[in-house]
């Protein structure tokens, strides 16, 4: 699931990162600079212990290569973004990355996100879709593409909000 940055400018928002994943699909998230305290984005490299003071990446405990780290995916819909509450829909993009990672918790690569000596180091990518639409679509893709994903959708009102992978390893 590697993703290939471009990055776009826009007269009222800061730069935006557009992200191609391989389905063909495209989705915009705002460049993020990389802090200490914080995870990077998908377009940065992993961080460096002298620059940032973190231990080097400790994601994969199956011996694969250390700068293939674990990343879940979040993709919450712009439409929503624009008309809800913001704590709404960060609500829903937690709903849905815990139970990605509830559903597929026996998986390899979620026990290694979610061991005692990645704790600290979880690195996740939120992007965007337009609205319900593609939303639904892009469920539909990863489902064809057999990359596993809980798609969330909200009750009583049965309204699909967001989507998160399980954890796979950036490189995928």
């Amino acid at each position: 699931m590697l993703l290939s940055p471009t990055v776009r400018f826009s007269k009222l928002t800061a730069p935006i990162i557009i992200t191609k994943v391989p389905l063909g699909l495209f989705f915009a998230k705002p460049s993020l600079t990389k802090r200490p305290h914080m995870s990077y984005s998908a377009d940065a490299s992993p961080p460096d212990q002298e620059t940032v003071g973190e231990p080097p990446s400790q994601s994969r405990t199956d011996g694969g290569s250390s700068d293939d780290v674990l990343v879940q995916y979040v993709v919450l819909r712009r439409d929503l973004i624009d008309t809800w509450p913001l704590g709404s829909v960060v609500t829903q993009g937690c709903h849905a990355s815990v139970a990605a990672v509830w559903t597929h918790r026996d998986h390899p690569d979620t026990l290694g996100y979610c061991s005692d000596s990645n704790l600290d180091h979880m690195h996740k990518v939120t992007l965007e879709v337009k609205g319900e639409t593609q939303l639904k679509n892009l469920a539909e893709k990863l489902e064809a593409a057999s990359i596993q994903h809980k798609l969330w959708i909200e009750q009583p009102e049965n309204i699909p909000t967001c989507l998160a992978t399980r954890p796979y390893p950036k490189s995928q």
